[in-house]
């Protein structure tokens, strides 16, 4: 081979591989994350937020998801496969449901989870495949143990009011960490938010890390998380009074006659901490 076509192909070779590879580089770098957000969310809310009956929602809290901060569908070419995590079935169907929709359609959720928010996390070894992803995110959720530790803390469902301070304070005193509660805003007929969703957090160690810091402005905790909302309605809660909602159906709730909604049986209940 001539000189010449040699320093071509060399040329040829070399440009491939910077659209390829240094691509691929720049794109890890555009995907950065520092820390995971084990989200969890309150079933009689979430049926509130989308306008949806939710037949049976489960009467406890079930995680929304394992999310990093920062970073989406990191790979796009990286589908959700049900058999590679066909021996969590069990606990994924009690603990990760689709709230809104019945099966068989309770895959797209999880698939959803793993396209936006898994294929970030397996950057870490610890979650770079589907079974690793979804298996940790079930073992983090039953650690944390956020309903048996809501009751502990005598924060059940009621149709009392609850001080958002006071649930943050308590849950801060109980984990050692800033967790981010979000609440659905006051609907019409409604007299106050609605607890909807909790977030603790995680470093990439897997260690409980605050998810705001002390001080740290909510509107300026959400813009370093990308912005990220909870969904279409929920927001971080105001400082302020929160109803705690029970499943629909439960004698805690009084029916506000003419209109359906539910009114609070009771004045402010305070979190015991």
């Amino acid at each position: 081979m001539k000189p010449a076509a040699r320093v071509l192909l060399g040329c040829l070779g070399l440009a491939s591989w910077y659209l390829c590879c240094a691509h691929g580089l720049r794109s890890r770098g555009d995907h950065e994350w520092q820390k995971l957000i084990m989200v969890q969310h309150w079933p009689a809310t979430v049926c509130k937020e989308a306008e949806n009956d939710c037949r049976n929602p489960p009467d406890y809290w079930t995680i929304h998801g394992l999310w990093p901060d920062k970073a989406e569908q990191c790979n796009r070419s990286w589908p959700f496969n049900l058999e590679e995590i066909k021996d969590l079935l069990q606990d994924m169907r009690m603990y990760w449901p689709d709230v809104l929709h019945s099966a068989p359609n309770r895959t797209t959720f999880w698939s959803h989870e793993w396209r936006k928010h898994g294929t970030c996390a397996a950057q870490l070894d610890a979650l770079n495949s589907q079974k690793k992803y979804f298996g940790r995110a079930l073992g983090l959720y039953q650690g944390l143990a956020l309903n048996s530790m809501l009751q502990k803390l005598g924060i059940v469902p009621s149709g009392n009011y609850y001080q958002i301070a006071d649930v943050r304070d308590a849950l801060s005193s109980l984990y050692g960490v800033l967790p981010k509660i979000q609440c659905l805003p006051p609907q019409q007929g409604a007299e106050v938010q609605a607890i909807g969703q909790i977030e603790l957090c995680f470093t990439k160690d897997l260690q409980l890390r605050n998810c705001t810091e002390p001080g740290e402005p909510a509107a300026a905790a959400a813009a370093a998380a990308g912005g990220r909302g909870a969904g279409p309605g929920l927001h971080v809660c105001e400082d302020g009074p929160a109803f705690y909602p029970p499943p629909p159906g439960d004698p805690a709730l009084t029916p506000t006659a003419g209109n359906g909604l539910f009114c609070k049986a009771g004045g402010r209940r305070k979190a015991r901490l």
